[in-house]
């Protein structure tokens, strides 16, 4: 399996990459321990993906690195993006998760 990235998604990291002014950035996504679940997603650009990194190639140049260790707890996840009254922002969509917090940001297995 890997990590998808709907259309919002992509039409949003593009335009935060232009905005940035680094084009060639790689969205690093993972997750920590934290938040009221007991998991927490986390998302950074960075100049290039680690060495161990699984790297997944989009359409307009995206590319996303997870370390392994946050892999095994993402695997077959969406990202997202939602632009709602209440939210803005990157949503993981984690068919592994058992369950997530009200916010959407942590999760458990």
């Amino acid at each position: 399996m890997a990590i998808t990235v709907s259309p919002k998604a992509l039409e949003r990291i593009v335009a935060l990459k232009n905005k940035r002014q680094t084009p060639d950035a790689v969205l690093r996504v993972g997750v920590r321990g934290g938040g009221c679940s007991g998991l927490t997603y986390f998302l950074d650009f960075v100049d290039e993906p680690e060495p161990k990194d699984k790297v997944f190639e989009f359409d307009q140049g995206v590319k996303v690195a997870v370390d392994r260790k946050s892999y095994l707890f993402i695997n077959g996840s969406e990202l997202d993006f939602e632009k709602t009254m209440v939210k803005t922002g990157f949503v993981f969509r984690n068919p592994l998760a058992n369950r997530s917090c009200s916010c959407g940001d942590s999760f458990t297995l």
